[in-house]
């Protein structure tokens, strides 16, 4: 193993990832989303070493922005997804590029909920 200036072992740096995140949010004073609405679902690109360190951040950022997280689901990396034979679209793939070069979250769509039957049929 290699060491640094001061003598002691470096550590391996594991590269960022983008990781595709779907978030469920409630509803929060301030959150912008449209009258009548009981939450959403944000389709989310999220950067990170691991998964759960994007979907940390991913929170910390929607919180920042007056949102309420309820729930994430995380679907992978792209190359994860593609393993388990998503079909991942150009479009798509730009939004997780963009998240990588800016190591930022990028929200990609919002699916507001008007009721619990809405939210079923949206998230299942």
């Amino acid at each position: 193993m290699s060491q640094d200036q001061t003598g002691k072992p470096e550590k391996t740096r594991r590269p960022q990832q983008a990781y595709t995140l779907l978030v469920e949010v409630g509803r929060k004073e301030g959150d912008g989303l449209p009258k009548g609405a009981t939450g959403a679902a944000l389709l989310c690109y999220s950067t990170g070493v691991t998964e759960e360190e994007a979907v940390r951040e991913c929170v910390a950022v929607l919180k920042q922005a007056d949102m309420a997280p309820l729930d994430v689901t995380g679907y992978g990396t792209l190359d994860e997804r593609l393993a388990q034979g998503h079909e991942v679209a150009e479009d798509e793939r730009a939004l997780m590029a963009q998240a990588l070069a800016d190591n930022a979250v990028v929200v990609a769509q919002v699916t507001p909920f008007f009721g619990d039957d809405d939210r079923a049929r949206t998230l299942h």
